[in-house]
């Protein structure tokens, strides 16, 4: 029988109990792991483009060929399935031909988001256990040396044809066979990313190969995804929306990943025209930075159907604009995170603008439960923590038994997220727990304030704090980066006055030149923002 989500057909589904602590929905027929989606996709779509960048195209087939040869050179070089592989790689075809090879091997892929500094390298290599590093060229002073990350035997770089470069790496083996796919296991780790590690050190999420294929399957089947598709690489490859949502989707469906080395508004614009981009996942700031440059009109951007955002609220200003302009756009909101493997609900089509506060409902296999302070599950519409489960869920943090003791029950995550979830299903997300403000006893959602202030003409950011006060305990301070907007904080408080209630308004402003500080996984670091106010 066929199985909908919100009208759509999904693949069957049934219970299947897994890492002992789990009775969960998954997909009956599904790809093994990561690689044998790839596989299935060389075999259906070998000219096609699977890769593109500044007008280099790779096609299925020449994208395994790549792979299998710098598979060949790690593997010569002692890398074997198991070992973890650092990969500190900004946006570039070469992040996908890694990616790939070390999955051919078995091994762990373990990105690392560009932003990282030497220290933070250090600790990562040395906590996984990490065997090598394959890393940019131009990010090779922030590499730890043999003393700081001695596991670290094998340095690979990327650029130029010297001895130590990937391209010599996969040169010396050409001349061999490459070797035999790995059988991975579904409960074997695929990747490892590290979460963000705002108040403390970072902890690395253990996505298996279950976990990764479970989340494929609902971006293809919620958000329809089809061969033909070609998605745009604008996020960071080393975070899980980048990772998952697009590199690892479009190897599914056999589309094209068009990789974005730096995101420029208008440049971006040219491209989505140029290569006839049709799906994207980015950041509703990036949407609302398209809109802002003023080039969406003069380009044909009729290939753009699926416009995926996360991260952030997209606030109605910009919804409404961007229906305007690309009328043929459906918005998806998604809400997710590294240890969901990306996807936790989306927002079915076609109601973006009337449920513009939901981050939609949750998908076919996923379990969300509102539970209060003492574990036990709220009323419909009630507002606690939103705890995750399903097969995408990961099962721990490497080596960290601790962290997952206290971050895992029953295998449900505790995301830290206050929310709720009312009767017809749609979830909305309030704040993180640790944000959320206490003005004299009234608790403000930041998220709530921050959509209003995303409504002013030209704003890009915005960032809601609680600023100390010996009287109400916290005062709303908000901090803001709209380069081009009027910085009028009497006419801003007076907008807000018209759209919060008096509690809720920001009763001071910073205005900032610079984008608002983010770690190296990209997440607004909030903590700076408080410390400063």
């Amino acid at each position: 029988m066929t199985q909908h989500w919100s009208g759509y057909p999904v693949p069957p589904m049934r219970y299947e109990a897994l890492h002992t602590d789990r009775v969960v929905r998954c997909f009956v027929d599904r790809p093994a792991g990561f690689y044998a989606m790839f596989a299935r996709s060389v075999a259906a779509r070998a000219a096609h483009d699977a890769v593109v960048c500044e007008g280099r195209r790779w096609s299925y087939a020449a994208t395994e060929a790549e792979a299998a040869r710098i598979a060949a050179g790690l593997a010569a070089r002692g890398i074997t399935a198991g070992d973890r592989v650092l990969m500190f790689i900004a946006n570039r075809p070469e992040f996908v031909f890694v990616l790939l090879a070390v999955q051919r091997l078995g091994a762990i892929a373990v990105p690392v988001g560009v932003r990282e500094q030497r220290p933070g390298l250090a600790y990562i290599a040395g906590q996984c256990g990490a065997k090598a590093i394959v890393f940019d060229a131009e990010l090779a002073e922030r590499i730890p040396d043999a003393a700081e990350a001695p596991s670290l035997g094998l340095r690979v770089v990327v650029g130029g044809t010297g001895a130590g470069s990937l391209a010599a790496l996969a040169a010396d083996a050409a001349a061999s066979p490459p070797p035999a796919v790995a059988s991975a296991g579904e409960d074997d780790v695929a990747c490892i990313l590290y979460t963000s590690g705002t108040t403390g050190r970072p902890k690395g999420a253990m996505l298996t190969q279950r976990n990764v294929v479970h989340s494929v399957l609902h971006y293809q089947a919620c958000m329809r995804l089809v061969p033909e598709d070609r998605s745009a690489l604008a996020v960071p490859g080393s975070h899980v929306t980048g990772l998952i949502a697009i590199i690892a989707a479009m190897l599914q469906v056999g589309g094209a990943i068009v990789v974005v080395p730096a995101f420029q508004a208008a440049d971006f614009v040219r491209l989505v025209e140029a290569e006839r981009i049709s799906h994207t996942l980015m950041v509703p700031a990036m949407y609302n930075l398209c809109l802002l440059s003023g080039t969406m009109v003069r380009h044909d951007l009729s290939s753009w159907r699926v416009g995926g955002y996360g991260g952030a609220p997209m606030p109605v200003a910009t919804i409404d604009a961007l229906a305007a302009q690309l009328p043929q756009l459906s918005l998806l909101n998604a809400y997710g995170a590294t240890e969901t493997t990306s996807p936790t609900t989306m927002m079915p089509a076609g109601l973006t603008r009337a449920h513009a506060d939901s981050v939609g409902v949750a998908l076919p296999a996923a379990d969300i439960r509102v539970m209060d302070d003492d574990g036990r599950e709220v009323a419909p519409g009630d507002t606690g923590e939103l705890w995750i489960g399903g097969p995408m869920v990961v099962p721990g943090y490497w080596a960290n038994p601790e962290a997952t003791a206290a971050a895992f029950t029953a295998g449900y995550w505790h995301s830290g997220d206050l929310g709720s979830v009312d009767a017809q299903g749609f979830v909305r997300v309030f704040d993180r727990k640790k944000d959320m403000l206490n003005r004299g006893g009234y608790k403000i959602y930041s998220v709530e304030v921050e959509n209003v202030l995303m409504a002013w003409p030209g704003m890009v950011e915005a960032a809601v704090v609680g600023k100390p006060c010996p009287v109400l305990g916290e005062r709303v301070h908000a901090v803001l980066h709209a380069p081009g907007a009027v910085r009028d904080d009497a006419a801003l408080r007076r907008f807000c006055a018209e759209r919060l209630a008096d509690y809720k308004v920001p009763e001071s402003f910073v205005w900032s030149d610079q984008a608002l500080p983010r770690n190296a996984n990209g997440k607004l670091m909030k903590r700076l923002l408080r410390d400063a106010a």
